[in-house]
């Protein structure tokens, strides 16, 4: 009854169709195991945003897993060359952490925690004393403000 609505919301989120099928799998299992929360209040309506948010996810996972694997690619080096490219990646780190320094406060926190420390956001929302949401909606805000802010040639 519902099947092809998924599937649509989901395509035309994902735009393949091998994840979009899975997706939608997925998305039904969600939905059966979220039943309990359902509050009558517009089942497709509810439906779509399950289907919306486990869409978002992937794509997320997705593009964290290609910025790992670029992070991972291992680059050959011999004497000068890597004496070089230590000393800008330093003096790179160096800029990013005075440009972080320069965020407003209530996102600075969370974006050095994030992407510096390596802290999801369970470890900074209990440091911080706030939901986990909060954390998510300040570094949503955060990256905002940054691509507002900041020109990609500020940095070397």
């Amino acid at each position: 009854m519902y099947r092809d609505d998924v599937y649509k919301i989901v395509y035309g989120i994902l735009r393949n169709q091998k994840d979009a099928e899975d997706a939608a799998q997925e998305v039904f299992i969600k939905i059966y195991t979220s039943l309990p929360n359902y509050k009558n209040q517009g089942f497709k309506t509810w439906m779509t945003r399950i289907a919306v948010n486990h869409c978002i996810d992937m794509k997320r996972k997705a593009y964290r897993k290609r910025e790992e694997i670029t992070d991972e690619i291992p680059v050959k080096e011999n004497g000068r060359d890597s004496t070089e490219r230590r000393v800008m990646e330093r003096e790179l780190k160096e800029q990013i952490h005075e440009k972080i320094n320069d965020l407003p406060e209530n996102y600075r926190d969370v974006v050095y925690g994030y992407y510096i420390q390596g802290k999801t956001f369970e470890e900074l929302a209990m440091e911080q004393h706030v939901k986990k949401k909060t954390i998510e909606v300040r570094l949503y805000r955060a990256r905002v403000w940054m691509r507002k802010h900041w020109k990609e040639d500020e940095f070397i």
